[in-house]
């Protein structure tokens, strides 16, 4: 019957979200339970298509996204998929009424990164970024207003700064290995060979002012979204003033983390200023 098979799939896309990120995986249990579900589902469908482009290297990759996207083509039609992460992401897509473009556009992104290894111009790092990233803060965002457009169309310019800023943390965090292990450079206009100190308050002032813009959008979400989505922000913004604070030589060769006793104190701390109603 489907809606034991929905079930297994729903599970699916949670173990996806609690595995492969434990700080997002915490955020998202910060939301209320009526919306949990579906960010589980829009996850586990952005994870396993950039898992393909950028971990499975000793099979074909190529060959394998484009099964996925022909899968995922599908799904969406016929709102029904054997493969239980797009069987998951179909029913959000549904669900909420999410746009036929945000989906092709972040595939876009994705299938950019089969062959695409560096960003030479502003133009072409902010459609990556809007691809990659923005369409996902959208999608999510589609889950949090339950349907309400005026307050989307209110949201929609703060939820894609949010998107960017996590996605450009990202990728100063995975400097060294995006370079040395995926050959790739997102960032224009920088030599990753020789990142300077200037470089990287460049980057990360650009990041600042994305979450500035960010934050303004969580304050005016709805409550069942406020908390788990201020939650993933203040992590983020953490990881960015450990980034800030660390040599840009030492960005390049090593990765920087947030250990997992920072994590609970944020969620601590996080959790007063929610209830103090300091947001």
């Amino acid at each position: 019957m489907k809606t034991l098979f929905d079930s297994v799939s729903y599970d699916c896309s949670k173990i996806v979200t609690q595995s492969y990120s434990t700080s997002f995986s915490l955020a998202t249990k910060m939301l209320a339970n009526t919306i949990r579900q579906d960010i589980y589902n829009i996850y586990g469908f952005v994870r396993f298509a950039d898992e393909i482009v950028d971990t499975f290297h000793d099979y074909n990759k190529k060959e394998l996204f484009k099964r996925f996207e022909e899968d995922l083509e599908f799904a969406l039609r016929d709102k029904i998929s054997l493969n239980p992460i797009l069987n998951a992401f179909q029913h959000t897509y549904h669900k909420c009424n999410i746009d036929k473009h945000m989906v092709d556009s972040f595939m876009k992104s994705m299938r950019l990164d089969l062959s695409k290894s560096k960003y030479t111009t502003d133009q072409e790092y902010k459609d990556y970024i809007y691809g990659s990233a923005d369409v996902v803060g959208l999608m999510c965002l589609k889950v949090f207003v339950k349907g309400d457009n005026e307050k989307y169309e209110a949201l929609k310019n703060t939820a894609m700064s949010l998107g960017s800023a996590f996605q450009k943390v990202n990728f100063l965090r995975d400097l060294k290995a995006d370079h040395e292990l995926l050959d790739r450079t997102y960032f224009p206009n920088t030599d990753l060979t020789n990142l300077t100190e200037a470089d990287k308050l460049y980057i990360i002032n650009d990041i600042e002012n994305d979450f500035d813009e960010g934050l303004k959008g969580i304050k005016q979400l709805p409550i069942e979204a406020k908390f788990g989505v201020f939650m993933a922000y203040r992590y983020y913004n953490q990881l960015l003033k450990k980034l800030k604070k660390t040599p840009a030589l030492e960005i390049k060769n090593t990765r920087i983390r947030v250990p997992n006793y920072k994590k609970a104190e944020l969620l601590t701390r996080s959790y007063v200023k929610y209830q103090l109603n300091l947001l």
